[in-house]
């Protein structure tokens, strides 16, 4: 009898260690790292064997979840501040952190319509005034461009003209509701905006009014297997990145 149960114990043990190795990797990412990452994953599956299960929200939606013990992680993507305060917070190993990749704010305007001039700053500001509505992200929800676009409209002395007619987007991409035809112009981070169809990208901001969100990694205190996270973080930061990073509207941290 004895010895049944302890046949049993090991062999429920293996099973519940495959099931964990099934599972993967967990990597929580901002919204705008979806696209490098998807694509970085499946190269990097192909060549360990290793599965990563990926969860992407925006930076705020990830910090509130794991505030509240809600989301665990291997391995977190996301700005460096949160990476940081993670690490302060005894969440992401203290020095594990790797900037990744950058991206900057664009316009998007569904397939077909008319390209609206954003070449200047002023122009910028007279199609915003004169488009019928306007998306962005909800600076509530946490996201990194809704929050800059928010201060950059006050900035820019339109935000009560624009706000009054804008949809704001509590999660995802902007690009999705213009291709709808939910509004008429969208402004989001322009690694979320190319690969969504039935859409155009107009341009970046002008120079003079341009943000770039920086993506860093940062390994989990609790990941399950710390030597293969790092192993992941390692292979994020490899020069083969770099071309997959580039086509996807992002620009090397470093650049």
């Amino acid at each position: 009898m004895r010895l049944m149960l302890t046949i049993l114990a090991a062999a429920l043990t293996l099973v519940m260690a495959l099931r964990a190795d099934a599972a993967g990797l967990k990597v929580i990412s901002g919204g705008a790292f979806k696209q490098v990452l998807n694509a970085l994953a499946a190269q990097y599956e192909k060549e360990t064997g290793n599965k990563l299960d990926l969860s992407y929200r925006t930076v705020g939606q990830h910090l509130t979840l794991i505030k509240d013990g809600k989301e665990a992680f291997d391995v977190a993507v996301l700005t460096p501040e949160a990476i940081g305060g993670l690490a302060k917070d005894g969440k992401v190993v203290v020095g594990s952190r790797a900037d990744l990749a950058k991206v900057g704010v664009g316009v998007v305007v569904k397939a077909g319509a008319a390209l609206p001039d954003i070449s200047t700053v002023e122009a910028f500001k007279r199609t915003l005034l004169a488009a019928k509505s306007v998306a962005y992200i909800d600076p509530a929800a946490g996201g990194s461009s809704g929050i800059y676009v928010a201060k950059l409209l006050e900035r820019l002395g339109i935000a009560k003209q624009v706000n009054a007619k804008a949809k704001l987007i509590h999660g995802g991409a902007v690009a999705d509701h213009i291709a709808g035809g939910e509004a008429e112009i969208g402004i989001h981070q322009i690694s979320e905006i190319l690969d969504v169809p039935g859409v155009v990208l107009v341009g970046p901001l002008p120079d003079e009014i341009q943000n770039f969100t920086v993506y860093s990694a940062g390994l989990g205190v609790t990941a399950k297997d710390s030597g293969t996270a790092s192993g992941l973080i390692k292979f994020l930061t490899g020069q083969h990145a770099v071309p997959i990073i580039k086509s996807k509207g992002m620009e090397p941290a470093s650049s």
